[in-house]
């Protein structure tokens, strides 16, 4: 590929207004086109092989399970295997491509999404069940990260900006980056566009060759991505695409000793155990595996008796229940100040009871959680709740054809109850109740995890205090604590929640990289 992009500042991509009719029309075509492509069948890219094989991924509308977005087929340990073989031949070539030419491929990806931004957004809504403002964000964060990875591959191939190395008379010393070899992603559902090909070109850009496991519940939309770089020309091998299932295809590629790394996100269970796995060195492997794992939080909005209750109630009902609280970020506690904590309460109550349900394509503010299994783990925990603490509002199942649960709350939780304490991911939110603005960050730290936080505070000296102690890889004031953006926010938490990779921040493209000292007497 011979196309220059210019090495211009990135600004993320705008958000579209829905409240423009023109935008509304635009959306409610492109939905049309896209679901008349239901039922389509993808196949397994391994090379410039496209393989369709007889067992199968059927992805279904969560929010109308009749409906079947598409088939994918599904990989075995054999296909897996064949995959690794390709990766490593491919990465014998693509490692030696020039910095520049591998960025374009990303630029190119991020021209074309932009221009099918409600396309790709709309395969979002059918398949992961995100409404329009959500899908919308998904997509355009999903540009942002071909945008700002490829600007940070240009970076890091500029030799100024190379470690600012202790000069030695005589010698001329360089550190350059240079890529690992064959990589793993295991990409989530709950952001199917934007992490799973934030994670994928991350790793390309940086000179490494890849094989994809998309999440069993989206699959399609990682081939429509997979798609499109197969578009703008990405030489095949550099991505390969493998859905299967965790043991048979993620467990084998995870502790194969030609893997050379893993990038994962999604539960704490699964990841710890690739963290295990990759940690074993396998007959004929020759270095340790790097694991570059995000793996869900426990997050909480702390509100202290100085705060904008209105404000802050706000900010309660959009981190708890954006997308169902299907995100890692999602805010599913609340710890309240003893003095406003009845006013936020009711406060929070009457927003969450504003919220209406129903299908994504329709653009209601709730929609399903993503599958069976998931439904039935959450109303698991809401039975757990009806125990621990006073339901306000929700707690059902809600009407509809699809995975419909009631935005629910319950107070006066205690703070080492189960809902308090233990990643639930759906629209349940625990709310404590604090003695002092000090307690309340003390209970917000009293979790395994440490994703992303936030306090709600007018008093300079206990926001300080804040900065200082609540122990979290992503801390907001005065603001929900969901909805990091590239660039500006870099995302990674602490303890159970992973290891802090950053995304979207200036150092992520040094996990996939190796740094390589070139010491030359002049």
């Amino acid at each position: 590929m011979t196309t220059t992009v210019p090495y211009t500042t990135f600004i993320n991509e705008a958000l579209t207004d829905f409240t423009a009719e023109e935008n509304k029309t635009a959306m409610h075509a492109a939905l049309a086109r896209v679901r008349e492509g239901f039922r389509r069948k993808y196949p397994i890219i391994i090379g410039s092989e496209k393989l369709f094989v007889e067992e199968e991924i059927i992805s279904v509308n969560p929010g109308n399970v009749d409906e079947v977005v598409g088939t994918v087929s599904k990989g075995s340990t054999n296909l897996a295997e064949k995959a690794m073989q390709t990766a490593l031949a491919t990465f014998e070539t693509w490692k030696k491509v020039a910095p520049a030419e591998r960025a374009a491929y990303l630029f190119k990806a991020a021209e074309l999404m932009r221009e099918r931004k409600h396309e790709f957004s709309s395969y979002l809504v059918y398949e992961s069940g995100k409404n329009w403002v959500e899908a919308d964000a998904d997509t355009a964060e999903a540009i942002d990260f071909l945008e700002f990875y490829g600007r940070e591959m240009l970076r890091l191939s500029q030799t100024s900006v190379h470690q600012p190395l202790t000069k030695i008379e005589g010698d001329d010393n360089q550190i350059t980056y240079i890529p690992l070899g064959v990589g793993i992603i295991i990409s989530p559902f709950n952001f199917p566009l934007a992490i799973m090909a934030g994670t994928t070109v991350a790793a390309i850009v940086s000179g490494n060759t890849v094989i994809l496991k998309p999440a069993d519940a989206t699959p399609v939309i990682a081939a429509k991505f997979v798609e499109l770089m197969e578009e703008v020309g990405l030489p095949a091998g550099v991505l390969n695409y493998l859905p299967g299932d965790g043991i048979e295809v993620g467990e084998y590629l995870v502790e194969h000793p030609k893997t050379r790394f893993i990038s994962f996100t999604g539960s704490r269970a699964v990841g710890c155990r690739i963290y295990e796995r990759a940690a074993k060195v396998q007959k004929g492997q020759i270095w340790l595996k790097r694991v570059i794992a995000e793996m869900g939080g426990k997050d909480g909005v702390v509100v202290d008796e100085t705060a904008d209750l209105d404000a802050a109630a706000s900010a309660i009902v959009a981190s708890a229940y954006g997308y169902q609280g299907q995100k890692c970020s999602a805010g599913s506690r609340a710890i309240i100040v003893e003095s406003v904590y009845d006013e936020v309460i009711k406060k929070v109550v009457e927003l969450t009871k504003k919220l209406t349900i129903g299908l994504p394509e329709e653009n209601y503010a709730i929609g399903p959680v993503i599958d069976k299994k998931s439904f039935e783990k959450i109303m698991g925990y809401i039975a757990i709740g009806k125990t621990e603490g006073n339901l306000l509002t929700g707690g059902e199942r809600s009407k509809g054809n699809g995975f419909y649960i009631e935005p629910t709350i319950f107070a006066d939780v205690n703070p080492q109850a189960r809902i308090m304490q233990e990643e639930i991911f759906g629209p349940v939110l625990a709310i404590a109740k604090a003695a002092d603005w000090q307690e309340a960050i003390d209970i917000y730290n009293n979790t395994e995890y440490g994703l992303t936080g936030a306090y709600h505070s007018k008093d300079a000296s206990r926001i300080d205090y804040a900065h200082e102690n609540m122990h979290c890889g992503n801390l907001y004031i005065n603001k929900k604590c969901t909805g990091a953006l590239v660039g500006a926010n870099p995302f990674g938490g602490f303890n159970m929640s992973g290891t802090d990779s950053k995304a979207g921040g200036f150092d992520y493209l040094l996990l996939f990289t190796q740094a390589k000292l070139t010491s030359r007497k002049k």
